[in-house]
């Protein structure tokens, strides 16, 4: 069973983690995931469960963050946030905690004023300092005990409790406070850089409408979107964004996609055209007939994709929640040794070893990496959403730092899908006219696109009451009397099954032959043209470390060597059925370097299994696609190769900033730990060793926004 838990106020990756796997380590509950972005936990649970579980939620969750409100969302609620409903970035609950830290300055201040200049006596400094940290610290104090209370020891506040503490007892009490405040400041500016991310991620995503204009017995009606049903018609005025897909039933506009595929340039809609929710209404005024419910739309889709990609955690993120798990105790394990041996071994000298090992405390809090690496990730879904690029995960984004073999699908992925008549060639004593009208009569009865393309070109009405004995010959084509003759249209092999003497074209495009009564009539030639930016797209991917890049398609090895050709792809296969396109995957998946990882490009309706079976799943052209979301770990919302040149950029962008946080936050922090063992760090250095560092890797992290 399935239960959603709202947990508001909640900012912290690291009480995120603890509190996900607490609730996960329940008896009876099979899976917890907590999405930070949108602030709530996820349980799926055994019915056994079920009637205690919210208690134990809210005991778990108030054991790590005292100040969350936790509540129980309903599944079946599918509204939209409203705009007045999300949280601000400071909020008054961070106008309190401003309040209170600068108290606390100000009366340290005053003490270490007074202290200096006024010369005051030791009690009366020490009673200024203890106020000060009373008002800073005793919540972190107070978390520590009731932590301790329940046997979790290991972490920050502790951290912070015994090295403050300690450092009073051995009379450093300014640096005592000093150590309190920073640590406060910082998690406050930590705080801060978690709820930016996060509204930048939802300002992005604020597509969702919050009322739709409805027609009802001919009123129009101000109405929330998800109170509309299929069938009913919706009007949308200039500048108002639409509310849920439909089709436009009058009027023309231009449409501002920018929000589903990161195009700045507008696209034209008029009546028949399909108009999707999220895009915004330029120009002139729309009547739409509604095709899909609110919760079922294209911009409740992705907007649930986006909200919900910060639960699928990549292995940097659950790495690191492991490591801290064992890191803490490990250096809490140090610092006593440091403390406590050498003045056991070398006699005397407490005073200075406490004070290193307080200094080594302090040192060592995780905080930097805890807060710091999620949090990228967390920017980079963001960035990469930004850019008309929807990944399902971060571990998805990670995985794309890793691809060096990229699979394409080739029609509508490279090229574009449109089939035209590129060229009619006639037998003798035929004219082309002859061709295309036998060949149109014959398609008549198809919606199949090559039908189309014929159709279009023939571009007059059929009268099919002349025909009869309609046969369509599975892999082969079309088989139709007409006025007493019998017309075949269709592939090769339908011309020799049926014995027809045929002049085979060499041209690359797929080859559509005609005979009638026997005798052959001519060839069509249909082309699908190439997209204009997948020839840069395949050298760009070069260029970023793609080693192979291939392409699988159904079509005839001719056509898809001139493909292959034009656009410098390493390899190709053609004339494959879908269960081949995936045997072929597994074999370019065996060759792959080892480590690394394959990502296959299709257009997420026809290449379900293909999608499925690789390390990246990547649908092509996924705006308005209900296929190409479900099925494909990444979505690219345009029909641009180049598109996934930017979803690798941000990726590798993102495990850049990744490995230099991991990097700054353990080296700087190796050197102070040292340094503090040797004596020759105080508690001012150790400040910046913690707070310092966290504060350098969280802005840092920030940076993956303004990608």
């Amino acid at each position: 069973m399935k239960r959603v838990f709202i947990l508001k106020g909640l900012d912290c990756p690291n009480c995120s983690a603890k509190i996900e796997k607490e609730v996960g380590a329940l008896p009876g509950v099979e899976s917890s995931v907590v999405n930070l972005m949108q602030q709530t936990l996820t349980v799926q649970s055994e019915k056994s469960a079920d009637a205690t579980l919210a208690e134990q939620v809210e005991t778990i969750v108030h054991s790590h963050e005292p100040d969350v409100e936790v509540s129980e969302k309903q599944l079946e609620a599918t509204a939209p946030v409203k705009k007045d409903e999300k949280a601000a970035v400071y909020n008054d609950e961070d106008k309190k905690r401003t309040i209170r830290l600068a108290v606390g300055a100000v009366v340290y201040a005053i003490g270490m004023a007074l202290t200096v200049f006024a010369k005051l006596p030791t009690l009366a400094e020490l009673a200024f300092l203890i106020v000060a940290y009373v008002i800073l610290g005793w919540d972190v104090v107070w978390q520590a005990v009731k932590n301790i209370t329940r046997g979790q020891v290991f972490d920050e506040h502790f951290l912070m409790s015994v090295s403050t503490i300690g450092a009073f007892a051995i009379g450093e009490y300014p640096e005592a406070v000093a150590v309190m405040l920073f640590y406060q400041v910082g998690e406050f500016f930590q705080s801060l850089a978690v709820k930016r991310s996060r509204k930048s991620i939802s300002d992005l995503m604020d597509i969702c409408p919050d009322s739709a204009t409805v027609k009802r017995n001919g009123v129009l009606q101000v109405v929330s979107p998800e109170s509309v049903a299929v069938g009913e018609i919706i009007v949308v005025k200039p500048g108002e964004k639409i509310p849920l897909d439909g089709i436009v039933v009058d009027g023309e506009s231009m449409l501002d996609t920018k929000a589903l595929t990161g195009e700045s340039v507008p696209r034209s809609i008029r009546k028949g055209d399909e108009a999707l929710s999220g895009c915004i209404n330029q120009s002139g005024l729309l009547t739409l007939k509604v095709t899909k419910s609110f919760g079922e739309s294209t911009v409740s889709k992705i907007t649930d994709l986006v909200e919900n990609a910060s639960a699928r955690k990549a292995p940097t993120e659950n790495f690191i929640t492991t490591f801290a798990r064992y890191y803490t105790p490990v250096v809490v394990g140090m610092a006593a040794v440091l403390a406590i041996i050498p003045p056991l071994v070398l006699g005397g000298g407490w005073s200075e070893w406490l004070r290193r090992g307080f200094v080594f405390l302090i040192v060592s809090c995780p905080c930097a990496l805890v807060i710091s690496i999620p949090l990228t990730f967390f920017g980079g879904i963001g960035a990469a959403s930004k850019r008309g690029v929807l990944v399902k995960g971060s571990n998805y984004l990670e995985a794309l730092n890793k691809v060096s073999v990229v699979v394409f699908d080739k029609t509508g992925t490279l090229t574009k899908g449109v089939f035209e008549v590129a060229n009619i060639i006639p037998a003798a004593g035929y004219q082309k006219e002859q061709v295309l009208e036998y060949a149109a009569q014959a398609e008549s009865y198809s919606n199949h696109p090559i039908a189309k393309s014929i159709l279009a070109t023939y571009g007059k009405p059929i009268d099919q009451k002349q025909f009869s004995d309609f046969e369509e010959i599975s892999g082969h084509g079309i088989s139709v009397m007409v006025q007493g003759k019998k017309v075949l249209a269709g592939n090769s092999k339908l011309m020799e099954s049926e014995k027809i003497a045929y002049a085979a074209c060499d041209a690359a495009g797929t080859k559509f032959y005609v005979a009638a009564d026997g005798s052959y009539v001519g060839c069509i030639l249909i082309a699908d043209e190439v997209k204009p930016d997948s020839k840069c797209a395949i050298a760009e991917l070069k260029k970023i470390g793609v080693e192979k890049t291939v392409m699988l398609t159904g079509d005839d090895e001719r056509i898809g060597k001139s493909v292959a050709d034009e656009l410098g792809l390493d390899a190709y296969y053609a004339q494959l059925l879908p269960d081949q396109k995936v045997e072929k995957l597994e074999m370019l998946d065996k060759q792959k370097r080892q480590g690394s990882k394959l990502a296959f490009v299709g257009d997420g309706i026809n290449d379900a299994p293909v999608l499925a079976r690789a390390d990246v799943g990547i649908a092509m052209g996924g705006l308005g696609s209900d296929a190409a979301i479900e099925a494909a770990d990444v979505v690219l919302m345009t029909d641009e190769p180049s598109k996934l040149v930017e979803a690798i950029d941000v990726a590798k962008a993102t495990k850049r900033i990744v490995m230099q946080n991991i990097v700054i936050a353990l080296g700087i922090k190796s050197v102070f730990l040292v340094l503090g063992a040797l004596g020759m760090a105080g508690m001012w250095e150790a400040v910046f060793g913690d707070v310092g560092v966290t504060i350098i890797a969280v802005l840092n992290a920030m940076r993956i926004l303004k990608k």
